[in-house]
C-alpha cells in the first residue's frame, strides 16, 4: 500500500487551484436520478476516490455516466433498471445513501445497504428513515439493507429534524421534489453544499425555497428536466491550504476558493496571526504568513455556520506549532480525536478530556512514521509533516485518495518536499 512521504521546513508559494467539493459533488451527482434527462456537473473532482465509488453504485442502478477531462461529468437515468444498491459499493462510502431519496421519490422503491465511510463516530441515517416515513414511505430494516416503498408515491410532509443532519437534509429534500404537495423542512442544514444541491435541484425545474435557512419548503412538482450545473468549490479543501500556508510561512493563492464560506475559520486564523483577503481581480483567496509567531485560539466545532467539523484536525495541527496553548472542542463526532496519538508521536503536546483537547504549543515537531484513521486525520498529519524535522511517512493513505484530488501535486508545485511512495 502506498504512503507519502513529507520533508519540514520548506515555505509555501504559489498558486493552488481548488478543486469541485466533494461534499456538494456526490448528493449532486445522485440528483440525477430524479429524471430521465441529462444532468451535466461541472467542477467534479473525478479523481476522488469516493466519486468514483459513488459513479460505480449510480451505473449498477443502469445511469450512463460519461466524463470529461475538464471534470465535466453527464449522467443520465433514462431508465433506472435496478433500484437495489448493493452492500459491496455502498458500505466503502457513507454518502452512497444518499440514493435512498431519489429511488423512491422517482420509481416508488428502494433497497439500500446500510452505509459505510470513517470510522469517525456513529452517524446513524435515522433521520433519513424518520424524513421519509413522514411522507408516507413504509420502510423495514433487513439483514444490513434498508427496504423502502412508496408505491403510492411520496407526499409532502412537515418534518422536524430533532438534530441537524447534512445527510437527511439532503436525502429528504431530493425525495420532496417530486412529492405530491409541499414539504417543510425544519431544523434544516444551512451547509453551503445544501445550497449547491437545492441550486441543481431548481435548475433541473425544482420548487425550492429557504435553502441556507434553518427552514426548507419544497412544492413537489411532476418531473424534472436536464441541467447545466457547476459544483461550489471545496471549502475545506481551501481551509486545509490555508492552514498548510499557516504552518510553514509564506504566501498562496488559492484560486476559485469563497472565504463567505469560511468564515468561522478565517476568524480564528486571522487571530491566530494569518494574513487573509480576495486576491485583486476577484478570482481567490490570498493566505500569507511572513515571519510572525502564530498565537493559540481556541475553537468549538458546530454545524454550520459555526466551526466546521472537517477542520478541526487541521486546525490542532496548526495549534501545536502556536504560542501558548489553544483548546479544541468537538459536538458533532465523538471518534474525532484518534489522530491525536499520532501527532504525540511526532512530538505534540495534547491533552483530551472527553470532547476536548487542549494543545500547547511546541518548538518543533519531529518526522516520524504515522497512520493515518480517516480522511481529516490523514491530511492533518500531512500538514504536520510540513513543519516537522526530518521525514514524516504517513500510512493508510486511501482516506487520502477518498477525499483530497491531486494533493502531492499541489502541495509540491508550490515548494513542498513530499512524494507518494510505493510500498515495497
Amino acid at each position: 500500500m502506498d504512503k507519502i512521504r513529507v520533508g519540514g521546513g520548506n515555505r509555501l508559494n504559489g498558486t493552488i487551484e481548488i478543486s469541485g467539493a466533494k461534499n456538494a459533488a456526490l448528493p449532486l451527482m445522485c440528483a440525477c436520478l430524479l429524471s430521465a434527462e441529462p444532468l451535466r456537473l461541472t467542477n467534479v473532482p473525478t479523481g476522488l476516490q469516493d466519486i468514483k465509488t459513488l459513479r460505480q453504485v449510480l451505473e449498477s442502478l443502469g445511469v450512463a455516466i460519461a466524463t470529461n477531462d475538464d471534470g465535466a461529468m453527464i449522467m443520465q437515468a433514462t431508465q433506472i433498471s435496478d433500484t437495489h444498491a448493493d452492500y459491496e459499493l455502498v458500505r466503502k462510502m457513507r454518502a452512497s445513501i444518499l440514493v435512498m431519496g431519489p429511488l423512491v421519490a422517482r420509481t416508488g422503491t428502494a433497497t439500500v445497504s446500510l452505509p459505510g465511510g470513517c470510522a469517525i463516530g456513529t452517524r446513524p441515517i435515522d433521520l433519513h428513515i424518520m424524513g421519509l416515513e413522514a411522507m408516507g414511505a413504509k420502510i423495514e430494516l433487513d439483514g444490513g439493507y434498508v427496504h423502502a416503498k412508496a408505491p403510492g408515491g411520496l407526499k409532502g410532509a412537515e418534518i422536524t429534524f430533532p438534530k441537524v443532519s447534512v445527510g437527511a437534509t439532503e436525502n429528504i429534500m431530493m425525495a420532496a421534489t417530486l412529492a405530491k404537495g409541499e414539504t417543510k423542512l425544519y431544523n434544516a442544514a444551512k451547509e453551503p453544499e445544501i445550497v449547491d444541491l437545492a441550486e441543481c435541484l431548481i435548475a433541473m425545474g425544482a420548487d425550492i425555497s429557504g435553502h441556507g435557512t434553518d427552514t426548507i419548503t419544497i412544492r413537489g412538482v411532476e418531473k424534472l428536466h436536464d441541467a447545466l450545473h457547476p459544483v461550489v468549490p471545496d471549502r475545506i479543501e481551501t481551509g486545509t491550504f490555508m492552514i498548510a500556508v499557516a504552518l510553514t510561512g509564506g504566501s498562496l493563492t488559492l484560486k476559485r476558493a469563497r472565504l463567505e464560506h469560511l468564515k468561522a475559520l478565517v476568524g480564528p486564523l486571522k487571530a491566530a496571526g494569518v494574513h487573509i483577503e480576495d486576491s485583486a481581480d476577484g478570482s481567490g483567496v490570498i493566505v500569507s504568513r511572513n515571519g510572525t509567531p502564530l498565537k493559540g485560539t481556541d475553537i468549538m466545532t458546530e454545524p454550520y455556520p459555526g466551526f466546521p467539523t472537517d477542520m478541526q484536525a487541521q486546525f490542532m495541527t496548526m495549534l501545536t506549532q502556536c504560542e501558548g496553548a489553544g483548546m479544541v472542542t468537538e459536538t458533532i463526532f465523538e471518534n474525532r480525536f484518534m489522530h491525536v496519538p499520532e501527532l504525540c508521536r511526532m512530538g505534540a503536546n495534547i491533552t483530551v478530556h472527553n470532547g476536548s483537547a487542549i494543545v500547547r504549543g511546541v518548538k518543533r515537531l519531529k518526522g516520524a512514521e504515522v497512520m493515518a484513521t480517516d480522511l481529516r486525520a490523514s491530511v492533518a498529519l500531512v500538514l504536520a509533516g510540513l513543519v516537522a524535522d526530518g521525514d514524516t511517512y504517513v500510512n493508510r493513505i486511501y482516506h487520502l485518495d477518498r477525499g483530497y484530488e491531486r494533493l502531492v501535486e499541489k502541495l509540491s508545485a508550490v515548494g513542498a518536499d513530499i512524494e507518494r511512495v510505493a510500498s515495497a
